[in-house]
């Protein structure tokens, strides 16, 4: 047998190791890329979940917290007094909870007969169509009551009230009154009121420039006024203020000028009724031209309001 010629071996060796090391390097190549794809063939013929609903952005946090004005996809679970939540879309995979019959989770996704539900903000669950009912969770969109939720600027508000009023802090009497107040502003209330009140003190003695005097006061007394208040919480159910103006008390045929401030909260039952109560201190001078005396006069009332 004639052997090759000896050259021909040279060359032959280097291509011959060249093809084994590229076989070699192939091989280890498609071993790690085995080795990276997922090993669990359990989800072979499963469909990947649809995220629900059907909607431009489809992620857990938009499903969780929807846009203002559109309903939460919800389940609520039936049956049984428990029903088992799984970790995957089937009856193979392995329990992700137990839960009571009536508890309600919101949708995240689905796949076939299963509903992707949220359980927590950090957890999920999968549960068979025939263990639950869907439905459209509304009470986010029921009306709650913001505290400061509307203005009440332009509106008109009467008030009626009754109360006890104090004559120089000294004679108490039945006092009644009616008010009629404009919001300029939310905070901002022009407010007019026209009230009566007997004023009844027995005699006492009164020291004047010409010595002393016995005076004994049992009269009538009208008095109105022109007030700013000022609302330290407005638009709220609850508005407490603060209150003050210009006004005059006509009594024994005379008119004394008079200032007044104070203060009160208003607690509104609705939006247009409301209770208010308030403490005022009305100061004016009264007596003869030798006897003149400032008088501070303190008013306790309890009203109701109508707004319109």
């Amino acid at each position: 047998m004639t052997r090759p010629p000896r050259s021909l071996i040279g060359f032959a060796r280097p291509v011959a190791l060249a093809a084994l090391l590229a076989l070699t390097w192939g091989a280890r190549a498609r071993a790690e890329d085995a080795a990276a794809a997922p090993a669990d063939s359990t989800n072979q013929g499963v469909p990947a979940p649809a995220a629900f609903p059907a909607t431009p952005d489809t992620s857990a946090t938009s499903l969780m917290t929807p846009p203002s004005g559109h309903a939460i996809r919800k389940v609520r679970l039936l049956g049984k007094s428990q029903v088992v939540l799984r970790s995957g879309p089937g009856d193979n995979y392995a329990i992700a909870g137990v839960y009571k019959s009536g508890s309600e989770f919101p949708i995240i996704a689905k796949s076939g007969d299963w509903d992707n539900v949220r359980v927590s903000p950090t957890e999920s669950g999968w549960v068979h169509a025939s263990l639950c009912k869907e439905f459209d969770d509304f009470t986010d969109l029921e009306f709650k009551p913001n505290p400061k939720m509307y203005s009440r600027t332009g509106a008109v508000i009467l008030t009626g009230y009754a109360g006890a009023y104090a004559f120089d802090r000294k004679s108490n009497s039945l006092a009644l009154g009616g008010r009629v107040g404009y919001y300029v502003f939310d905070r901002i209330q022009f407010e007019g009121t026209v009230a009566w009140t007997h004023v009844n003190r027995p005699a006492e003695i009164v020291e004047s420039l010409f010595g002393l005097m016995l005076e004994e006061e049992d009269f009538d007394m009208l008095y109105y006024n022109l007030n700013l208040t000022w609302e330290l919480l407005p638009g709220r159910q609850m508005v407490p203020y603060l209150s003050g103006g210009l006004g005059s008390a006509i009594m024994q045929g005379q008119v004394e000028p008079s200032t007044n401030y104070g203060g009160g909260v208003e607690l509104f039952l609705s939006k247009r009724t409301a209770v208010r109560w308030e403490v005022r201190d009305y100061r004016f001078k009264t007596g003869a031209d030798n006897a003149r005396r400032q008088n501070n006069n303190i008013e306790f009332t309890l009203g109701t309001s109508y707004l319109f």
